[in-house]
């Protein structure tokens, strides 16, 4: 009866440990915008042991499944490997061939990485070359740009872009920051536009006659002499020097919602 027990036992911590290496560790579909193509599984990553240097091998196995109704003839994809902080700590090759609608093909993927394998992404290599080119303006003008986190140059500027979902930041200095979602498609072309006009200025602004431009909280105007918070610092600033004032509206403070206390 013991024997049997244990039997059972392994029997079930095998079953157990087949689910658990069966268990897919990301679905990511292909092309990421528009209607998907291929479907790609990859399951968990298997340590293969042994380093080389700071690098590890890993494999991962992998099923890319044709959801269109079309002949896939052949495609090559780069897949990018990334840690549990979301950095890039590797990428592989991996190709595709002759897959028919709806059919379904296996195959291992072997990648050296630099630190243990969290989440993934895959670009096809014809989407790398396919790029297509935006003005990106903003209101007003002279806006730090941002294309996925990172920097581009100031508004107006033109950029190249391939598909899939992007965000573009804009920010610049008196104005409330905001973020614009671009999606391009497989099949945009060249030549678009996109303008997205910043927040109100969230403090006045006090221009000078030798082109500076500062902005703060305009504390008081006496006599010859202009007092404005920049940066939570009192600046005393010659009237003589002052081009320009330009005032944000401020709403007014609510009423207080506390009774009058009582006469003593």
């Amino acid at each position: 009866m013991l024997k049997r027990s244990v039997g059972l036992f392994f029997a079930f911590l095998l079953l157990v440990f087949s689910c658990f290496a069966a268990e897919p560790q990301q679905v990511i579909m292909w092309p990421s915008a528009g209607t998907p193509v291929l479907q790609f599984t990859f399951s968990k990553f298997r340590d293969l042991g042994g380093s080389v240097g700071s690098q590890r091998p890993f494999a991962t196995d992998t099923t890319a499944k044709n959801l269109s109704s079309q002949l896939i003839p052949h495609e090559r994809f780069t897949l990018y490997v990334f840690d549990r902080k979301q950095i890039r700590i590797g990428d592989a090759s991996m190709e595709v061939s002759n897959i028919g609608p709806g059919e379904t093909v296996k195959f291992q993927v072997t990648i050296m990485t630099s630190g243990s394998p969290a989440t993934l992404s895959i670009a096809a290599d014809s989407d790398a070359a396919k790029k297509v080119s935006l003005t990106i303006n903003s209101v007003p003008q002279g806006a730090l740009l941002k294309v996925d986190d990172v920097e581009a140059g100031t508004t107006p500027r033109l950029i190249s872009i391939g598909p899939g979902k992007h965000r573009l930041s804009f920010s610049k200095d008196g104005f409330r920051s905001g973020e614009f979602p671009l999606e391009i498609g497989p099949n945009d072309v060249s030549g678009g536009s996109v303008s997205y006009e910043l927040g109100a200025a969230q403090f006045d602004t006090i221009e000078l006659r030798d082109g500076t431009v500062l902005n703060g909280d305009l504390d008081s105007i006496a006599g010859m002499e202009v007092v404005v918070r920049v940066g939570g610092t009192l600046q005393q600033i010659d009237r003589n020097k002052v081009s320009r004032i330009l005032l944000v509206e401020r709403d007014a403070p609510e009423p207080s919602s506390l009774p009058p206390a009582a006469p003593k």
